[in-house]
């Protein structure tokens, strides 16, 4: 290198420094308009800078400085993906919830047609002895209620049992939200729980066990149910999104409501895993029945406050569940 090029380098050095060293300081800052505004004109001018050393001098400790500094800039320009913590913790912080809170009304209305479907079947057939001879033979009714009933919580090791209940329940879940655009799944899902209850409820009120029905059910039912609600709602808010879209296109629609539902199966696995562990290990155990319900109640109030109070303070920041636009792509603008 010659003295010329590196008295150049050294003054060129002295005359720029401060420009550098604040363009490192804005490239860690958190910026408003302004402060990108003048990140932009600080990297254009370093960046020339950077051109006229490599030009001039070629390799150097000012250029490989320089181009460091301007390396930093570039990214925190164009950006960068988020670690897989983060989005993780965005998922669970803002997606999830903001997701749920939008099906709030939804999951209500089905919830009381859900409990009017049950409760209208079980009166209809335990009124009336005829009905309740249908079911089938007197001795098989009378088995049922007096054992077979509590003995489906204890017959398997708990945690077999949690297993099983939660990937049976968490199948159905993902079913009513992916199914959930025929209009016809999700409907269908809960007509047919409900309608089951309901036959349970009369077989066991006509031997005078019902208590023991609720019992058994509410521990781990009160979150298992809700739950189920909730994936008839996304499934149903699927079909919706593809019946009225407004002004999208029926395939943007599906589309942002399809990933923002997702979104909600893969939170409701979740949910059904910890209603397994309160039906599985609950449940079954000799405890008083306060406790039990006690847990249960207490499962049901973390997720529905996760629901409404951490998913509403989301909604209001602008989350609705879906991607961010950068993993979804570039939405389709509308006028109005």
């Amino acid at each position: 290198m010659s003295t010329v090029n590196q008295v150049d380098a050294d003054a060129l050095s002295d005359a720029r420094r401060a420009e550098w060293e604040r363009l490192d300081e804005l490239s860690r800052q958190r910026l408003d308009g302004a402060g990108v505004d003048e990140l932009i004109v600080r990297y254009r001018a370093a960046s020339a800078d950077l051109a006229e050393l490599k030009t001039s001098v070629g390799e150097s400790p000012q250029g490989a400085y320089v181009s460091s500094i301007v390396a930093k800039a570039r990214l925190r320009l164009t950006g960068t993906s988020d670690s897989i913590l983060t989005q993780i913790a965005r998922f669970f912080s803002d997606q999830l919830p903001a997701a749920l809170y939008r099906l709030r009304w939804t999951t209500l209305v089905i919830a009381l047609v859900f409990i009017a479907i049950t409760a209208g079947v079980a009166a209809w057939i335990s009124s009336d002895p005829a009905l309740v001879a249908t079911l089938g033979p007197a001795d098989f009714l009378e088995q049922y209620a007096e054992e077979s009933f509590t003995e489906y919580y204890t017959e398997n090791p708990a945690a077999v049992f949690a297993g099983m209940v939660w990937t049976n329940n968490a199948w159905i879940a993902v079913q009513c939200v992916l199914f959930g655009v025929t209009g016809i799944w999700p409907v269908y899902v809960i007509a047919q729980n409900a309608f089951g209850l309901g036959v349970s409820a009369a077989v066991m009120a006509a031997h005078d066990r019902l208590d023991v029905m609720v019992l058994y059910i509410l521990p781990h039912g009160m979150l298992e149910m809700t739950s189920i609600f909730v994936a008839a709602a996304g499934g149903l808010h699927l079909f919706w999104a593809w019946v009225a879209p407004g002004r999208r296109s029926r395939a943007t629609a599906l589309a942002q409501e399809g990933r923002a539902l997702a979104t909600v199966a893969i939170g409701l696995v979740f949910a059904l895993f910890l209603s397994g562990l309160v039906e599985g290990f609950v449940t079954g155990w000799s405890l008083p029945w306060p406790i039990k319900i006690g847990i249960g109640a207490a499962a049901l109030a973390v997720f529905l406050v996760y629901m409404l109070l951490v998913g509403g303070r989301a909604y209001r920041r602008g989350e609705r569940g879906d991607l961010l636009e950068y993993e979804a792509g570039t939405p389709q603008l509308v006028a109005g």
